[in-house]
């Protein structure tokens, strides 16, 4: 950023870091790179006091929310009360959409290594699967500690998604079934069973060409063999890379079905353990939430009504339960209308209170960039009304909160924000 709009001049010796600043002397009468940047470092700080100038120009609108909070304090000699409450009132605003904004570039950070890692221990299967397997545990430990925190957790929608969609697919289903996890108790070796087995529960389909990696319903007879061949291809490669035998299971009965309708063997839920109840289902919410065929994704809302509505007897009736209630009726990525007409996206679901998540609001008084996230748990008299499709959303609306094509979540620990309507 080189803007030189609204720039103010300052002495150098006032200068901090996080000030955005422009040199005016040309390029070759300083040593930096570039004549307008940001102070990120005691060194460049130094070598600005060195150089010989007595002011400078810098942009506030170009530098950090902290810096203005600062100037703003400064500046408040002279005000009305009122004046200086409207001001504390817009730095608290400042500080609050600063915070979230790092605790959402935290989360997409996680959830890209995670994929990034992901995606390079699926190209050593077939090579190096010793190398492979031990990347996965390594991996799913990282996520069970990070799991493994005392305190509450918020379920929380990235922007983007990193990686390919395998990898992506593989982190997002994991990050939630070890969640999910969580609300069960589970040991940490289970927890561990839990997240390779999820992260690794299409390994088999490496072996099959690309578009038999989904079910189609125009697949004939022998297309949907090779489709459902996955899972066996999937439990060879479990031996190779030496995965524990709960971990195995998983991958072998992430198609089963309570009711027996599953795949390869049709046992009912009697026969298949905790953990290949929890992936499957995982990996069905995933499945119809980012399908290969984007035109045939369903809103995160419409695939919990559709688990509980046709899913009763496909999946187990506990984990069903317990995965809406972690989720939320509105799991992140729905699309709302609030009970003042308000239209919302959901970005966060609060562990422990699914039915009061948290909400970026559109308000075409406020700049996209500028709002902040509401959480409903704090609001008293605002609550959801109902679930809307994307495409029914004014396009003023849909333009400002900007669903998700791709459906990712991660997790952070939960804060409770103290922000109003």
């Amino acid at each position: 950023m080189n803007s030189t709009s609204k720039t103010e001049l300052i002495e150098v010796s006032a200068l901090r870091l996080g000030m955005y600043v422009h040199l005016d002397d040309g390029w070759m009468s300083h040593p930096f790179a570039f004549s307008s940047f940001k102070i990120t470092t005691e060194e460049q700080l130094a070598t600005l006091r060195s150089i010989g100038l007595s002011v400078l120009r810098w942009s506030p609108p170009d530098s950090d929310p902290e810096i203005l909070d600062e100037e703003s304090e400064s500046a408040q000699v002279g005000l009305t009360p009122e004046q200086q409450a409207l001001a504390a009132e817009r730095r608290a605003h400042r500080a609050l959409l600063n915070e979230q904004r790092r605790a959402l570039a935290a989360c997409e950070r996680q959830f890209g290594e995670a994929t990034r890692a992901s995606s390079q221990l699926f190209k050593n299967v077939a090579e190096q699967p010793a190398v492979a397997g031990e990347a996965a545990q390594v991996l799913v430990r990282q996520l069970v500690d990070k799991v493994a925190v005392t305190e509450d957790v918020c379920i929380r929608l990235l922007s983007e998604g990193a990686g390919d969609n395998a990898s992506a697919h593989a982190v997002s289903v994991s990050v939630i079934c070890l969640l999910m996890g969580r609300t069960f108790g589970l040991t940490e070796a289970e927890m561990r069973d839990l997240g390779v087995g999820a992260l690794l529960h299409d390994v088999g389909k490496l072996d099959i060409p690309f578009r038999y990696h989904h079910r189609d319903d125009h697949f004939k007879i022998a297309e949907h063999k090779c489709y459902e061949s996955h899972v066996a291809t999937g439990t060879a490669h479990a031996r190779r890379l030496g995965l524990s035998p709960g971990a195995s299971v998983i991958i072998a009965q992430h198609h089963e079905c309570s009711d027996g309708s599953g795949f390869p063997l049709g046992i009912n839920s009697d026969r298949t353990t905790v953990l290949s109840r929890i992936v499957a289902l995982v990996n069905a919410y995933d499945n119809l939430c980012n399908p290969i065929n984007p035109s045939k994704a369903v809103t995160p809302h419409e695939a919990v009504a559709q688990l509980f509505a046709q899913g009763r007897n496909r999946f187990d009736t506990a984990t069903l339960g317990a995965f809406i209630k972690m989720m939320g009726v509105y799991p992140a990525g729905s699309v709302v209308q609030l009970t003042d007409d308000r239209f919302a996206l959901v970005v966060g679901v609060n562990f422990s209170r699914g039915l009061r998540p948290r909400v970026l609001v559109y308000d075409p008084k406020v700049p996209r960039d500028d709002a902040v996230i509401l959480d409903l748990e704090t609001v008293s008299g605002l609550g959801i009304r109902r679930s809307l499709k994307p495409m029914s959303l004014p396009e003023a609306a849909l333009a400002y909160l900007s669903p998700r094509p791709r459906v990712n979540y991660f997790f952070e620990p939960a804060r409770v924000l103290d922000s109003q309507p």
